[in-house]
């Protein structure tokens, strides 16, 4: 038995600061922590002084572009799987994420969710100028994956998502998530919703949209006008 869904959700204002989280708990990532994934890759690069190699960078594509999980267990080997994922992230500030031996089942929160958005979409010392790879590629999901925080995005604005999903074996209940960077009402916001407990992988997506609607609200209403 299980008391219904779960949904938690965090926004972050890009511009001013402003976090709203709603909800709590941690979640299994399913495949948003492919983005976990490729900034520990870039990092490790970066800190030996070296360009992805060919191998690499197509794997990142494919993980983030596709969802590819092949690609995601290719370059989860290289990162050092689970401990070299967590001092990865420790490095970014995620304080409770940890890493699973099987990638898919890394947990997490929305809050630690928005501040990987954050740590990609505003400079950062960490991730350095490979910021920008990760954005293109994850303005670049295909679109039949881009469903969740990039239904938030003002029209004819860019919009950047890693959405992830699972059904869980043991009760057959789906785990649906959404992350993301998009501007909504004229103002970026980072947006991460984690979920749990849906009958189906379209009921999650509603719900996980519907939540991230809301999470906008907050910051937004509290914004100083212009």
């Amino acid at each position: 038995m299980t008391d219904g869904p779960r949904v938690s959700a965090a926004a972050l204002d890009l511009a001013s600061g402003e976090t709203y989280a709603s909800g709590e708990g941690v979640f299994v990532t399913a495949s948003v922590v492919k983005v976990d994934i490729l900034t520990a890759l870039l990092s490790a690069a970066r800190d030996a002084g070296r360009d992805l190699t060919a191998a690499e960078r197509a794997h990142a594509e494919a993980m983030i572009v596709r969802s590819d999980n092949d690609a995601a267990t290719a370059l989860w080997r290289v990162v050092g799987r689970a401990p070299g994922l967590d001092a990865a992230n420790a490095r970014l500030g995620l304080t409770r994420t940890v890493a699973d031996a099987r990638w898919g089942l890394t947990r997490t929160t929305a809050v630690d969710r928005v501040t990987l958005l954050r740590r990609i979409f505003t400079p950062d010392s960490v991730v350095g100028d490979a910021r920008a790879y990760v954005r293109v590629l994850m303005e670049r999901v295909v679109p039949e994956q881009a469903w969740g925080v990039p239904t938030l995005a003002d029209p004819g604005t860019r919009r950047a998502v890693k959405n992830g999903w699972l059904p869980r074996d043991a009760t057959g209940l789906w785990v649906v998530n959404s992350t993301g960077c998009v501007t909504a009402g004229g103002r970026v916001y980072a947006v991460a919703v984690l979920s749990d407990g849906h009958a189906s992988m379209a009921d999650g997506v509603a719900r996980v949209e519907e939540a991230a609607r809301k999470a906008v609200e907050v910051p937004a209403r509290r914004a100083p006008r212009r």
